[in-house]
């Protein structure tokens, strides 16, 4: 074998190695991936984490104290507006209540009595006064005594005065009708107040005393929630809480059912911010109450604070920053160039851009590889 023979033979051996070099480790260290951006709606959400609350939550005291005989509901049941719950002992107030009603009775009877008597007396009355106009008409012809005239004046004014004295005692028996019926009234009145009924329908929540127990006025013995007014106490970053506004839609997570998605609205959103947290309170209330709920229980929350339309979206790991400019990798002649975008918005996948259109190729590498660089050689 000459000596040219060995230099070719030496020359196509590090040829092929180069070449085998160039496809087996060098273009793999320079692998991408290479995606185009798609065209759709993009909604940019804030996140809070809180616990369920209640706008509405009532506590159901006794009016007047005294020991519970019944508590007719429990925790973690439903209830109906004007339900009853708990019945105190009222004590001797019944007894009372129907001795008011027997006073009523007799006053009533009484003054039924006065109306008839004076009745009686106006018949009384209309035969007295025709007496009394014959014995007058006599005297004046002389045809009876001047003591006969008196004797029938005389029976006519004792008439006058006993319907005037009935019309009195009518009229006080009327004030005492009303008297007693003012009085059952009042005992009616305080009798209720030993029965305590649900103010709204509602949820219970605490039951915090019980039968046999004595309870003073204001103390309370139940808790129940206005369903209606259910929602999360939201706690969110103030640094991005100003894009939440009331009415904006949400999704709820609750920790015990985090499969699942509860949609929610913003119904009120806190004047003040925690000075210690640097969080502001945002109330989220849930479409569809979950049932049972849990007050205090922790819950995720999503507030959809925008929403873009028929927007360019790229994966949110295929923006690259230059000098804190946002661009994406593209390839052109079979070359690699960085082409600056504008940020729109972004969400936990995507980012939203403008400046490139949805033909773009863009180039993304893989971090744990070599990077691309301007005008570095790409093979797609």
């Amino acid at each position: 074998m000459t000596r040219s023979v060995k230099y070719g033979l030496i020359v196509l051996v590090i040829a092929a190695g180069s070449s085998l070099f160039y496809k087996k480790v060098y273009i793999p260290k320079t692998t991408y991936e290479t995606v185009t951006p798609k065209v759709g709606d993009m909604y940019t959400e804030v996140f809070g984490v809180g616990n369920i609350g209640a706008n509405n939550i009532y506590a159901i005291t006794a009016q007047t104290g005294g020991k519970i005989l019944q508590i007719l509901t429990d925790k973690g049941q439903w209830v109906k507006k004007g339900e009853m719950l708990v019945s105190i002992d009222p004590v001797d107030l019944p007894k009372q209540l129907e001795e008011a009603k027997i006073s009523v009775k007799k006053a009533t009877l009484e003054l039924e009595a006065s109306k008839e008597e004076l009745q009686s007396l106006k018949a009384q009355k209309a035969l007295a006064l025709v007496t009394f106009r014959r014995y007058e008409r006599l005297q004046k012809q002389a045809f009876a005594s001047k003591a006969e005239y008196d004797r029938t004046k005389a029976d006519l004014d004792v008439i006058d005065a006993q319907i005037k004295a009935t019309n009195a005692r009518i009229d006080a028996a009327k004030i005492e009708v009303d008297r007693a019926g003012k009085n059952v009234e009042a005992l009616e009145e305080k009798f209720a107040r030993f029965s305590i009924y649900a103010p709204v329908d509602g949820y219970v929540i605490d039951r915090e005393a019980e039968v046999a127990q004595s309870v003073a006025p204001t103390q309370p013995i139940l808790k129940i929630v206005d369903p209606k007014s259910v929602w999360v106490k939201t706690y969110i970053d103030e640094r991005l809480s100003g894009t939440v506004k009331v009415e904006q839609k949400a999704k709820i997570v609750l920790r015990s059912q985090a499969y699942r998605n509860y949609e929610g609205v913003v119904k009120r959103i806190e004047p003040q911010t925690d000075a210690v947290t640097l969080e502001k309170e945002v109330d989220v209330a849930f479409k569809t109450l979950p049932k049972p709920f849990y007050i205090n229980e922790q819950a995720e929350v999503n507030i959809v604070t925008s929403q873009l339309k028929q927007v360019l979206k790229v994966p949110a790991n295929a923006i690259v920053y230059q000098k804190l400019t946002p661009g994406v990798w593209t390839s052109h002649d079979g070359k690699a160039h960085f082409m600056t975008v504008k940020v729109l918005a972004r969400d936990n996948k995507s980012v939203a851009v403008s400046g490139i259109d949805a033909k773009t190729v863009i180039l993304m590498a893989d971090p744990k590889k070599k990077a691309l660089k301007e005008g570095m050689s790409v093979h797609l």
